[in-house]
């Protein structure tokens, strides 16, 4: 008789913990395969081309365009920053101009062959503010100013601070022109220049 209770316990607590991991599941979802790298990909909306025809331009580029263009052009800014201050520039490359890639890995051997490192914590974006887009031929550009928070110095090879500092907050002003080409069906943008 005390097998019996023994079976119906055991039974029981299986069904409990099938109950729970299905809720879990139901909760969390599972993991498919196709989860956006948001360091390798700075996406504007899908939107299916018709037959030459442009899918966005500077008159359709409206307030819910703006608002996706800015998610993603932020996610984008944080990325660049802090891969650009590790000296990792293969992450981000898919999102610079040739230009602006160039002048990026310039500045990261010159770093490299004056022996010294940057040390960058990102704090945050204030704000992000489209200040202007323009159509140029088959080419959106959009310029975003961001107001950022962040920690930076620059260590010598005996790791003493020579440039900034490397416990204060202080805010950072960057207008970044990014550019798309509105005929392509790529939805990715380009960074083709960086002001600060």
């Amino acid at each position: 008789m005390s097998y019996s209770f023994e079976y119906i316990d055991i039974i029981l607590l299986a069904m409990i913990a099938g109950f729970i991991f299905l809720r879990l599941r139901g909760i969390l979802g599972k993991k498919t395969g196709f989860e956006e790298n948001i360091n390798s990909t700075f996406q504007h909306e899908e939107v299916s081309e018709t037959k030459n025809h442009p899918i966005l331009n500077a008159e359709t580029f409206d307030d819910a365009a703006k608002k996706d263009f800015l998610n993603g052009a932020k996610i984008a800014y944080e990325s660049i920053i802090t891969s650009f201050s590790k000296g990792d520039l293969k992450s981000i490359k898919n999102l610079l101009a040739e230009d602006v890639y160039e002048q990026f890995n310039e500045a990261v051997k010159d770093k490299k062959s004056r022996n010294v490192t940057s040390e960058t914590t990102f704090i945050g974006i204030n704000s992000a503010e489209i200040k202007e887009h323009n159509q140029n031929k088959n080419m959106l550009e959009v310029s975003v100013e961001f107001v950022s928070e962040i920690i930076s110095c620059i260590k010598d090879k005996d790791n003493k601070v020579i440039s900034g500092d490397a416990k204060k907050v202080k805010k950072v002003l960057d207008t970044w022109k990014f550019t798309k080409d509105t005929t392509s069906r790529n939805p990715n943008w380009l960074i083709v220049d960086t002001q600060a």
